[in-house]
Order: C-alpha cells, then structure tokens, then sequence
C-alpha cells in the first residue's frame, strides 16, 4: 500500500522522527505552516498509520542494560508447528527486542539487550535453550553502537 504524501508531509515525517517532542507550533514554524493546518495534517498522518506511534528512546548505561547481542537462529524442521510455537516463546521473552524472519543461513535473527553478563548467561540457558524448536544458535555480542538512526531513508525532496 503506498499512500501519495507531499513535500510537507514528508518534511513532518522527517521532523517528528528526529524529534517526537517537537511541539506543534516548533514544527508548524519548520515546515511553513500556522499551526492548525500543521496540527490537522499530523492527526491525519497518524489516522492513515503512517505514524505508528511515539515513544522515548532510553540511555541504556543509564537504566542498566550493559549487553547487547544479535543472536542468529535456525530451527529444527522436523517439530510440527515450530514457527509458530518458536514465535509464541520469543513473544514471552522480555530481553528479546527485535525479531526478524530472514533468508541465509539463519532462520531468524533477534537482537537482545540485558543487564549483563549473568543475566545473558541466564537468557541463552535457562530461556532460549529450553526451547525445542531452536536447532542452532549463533551469537555476536554487540561491542560498539556506530550508527543508530531512527529515520527511515525516504524521499524527502526540496531538502538543504
């Protein structure tokens, strides 16, 4: 589904990713608007789902979380049922914050965060290993962040 959006439209996408606390007025005075069309146009983004919604991105050293990983899973074929049982159990499991279906040599690929090192101890043995639908895991644990950006690569013409 692909929904016609407008050089302001995509300006306010662009914005409200960087800046999601932006307030109507700062954003209405960004894209060239007065306030209410900027206001409308935004509620109308949100009603098409074009933005899904808003949240507060965390420092993690700040809260605890100290390990990051990428762990690449491949499951065991001969389980009946085992996507969606797999996906069930990776539903349940709080540290387990991506999920994603993949081509290669891994089924699945699941970024993980936890507190440390005995915590992801704990993870690997005591909640993925139980799971009989994994046949193999690898892991990389995550040393350095390079690039961490939350604006999606579209189009946003008549730009700088």
């Amino acid at each position: 589904m692909n929904i016609n959006l407008d050089n302001i439209d995509l300006k306010i996408l662009r914005i409200l990713q960087e800046n999601a606390k932006i307030t109507n007025l700062q954003l209405s005075s960004e894209i060239g608007l007065s306030p209410a069309p900027t206001l409308e146009r935004v509620k109308k983004l949100e009603r098409k789902k074009l933005i899904k919604g808003y949240h507060a991105q965390l420092n993690t050293e700040l809260v605890g979380v100290g390990i990051s990983a990428i762990i690449q899973i491949t499951l065991t074929r001969q389980i009946e049922n085992a996507i969606s049982n797999f996906k069930k159990e990776i539903d349940k499991i709080p540290e387990i914050m991506e999920c994603y279906q993949v081509t290669g040599n891994a089924d699945y690929v699941i970024k993980v965060m936890m507190k440390d090192m005995r915590a992801f101890e704990e993870l690997i043995s005591q909640k993925l290993s139980k799971m009989e639908e994994i046949g193999q895991m690898q892991t990389m644990v995550i040393l350095s962040q390079i690039k961490d950006s939350k604006v999606l690569p579209l189009s946003y013409k008549n730009e700088h």
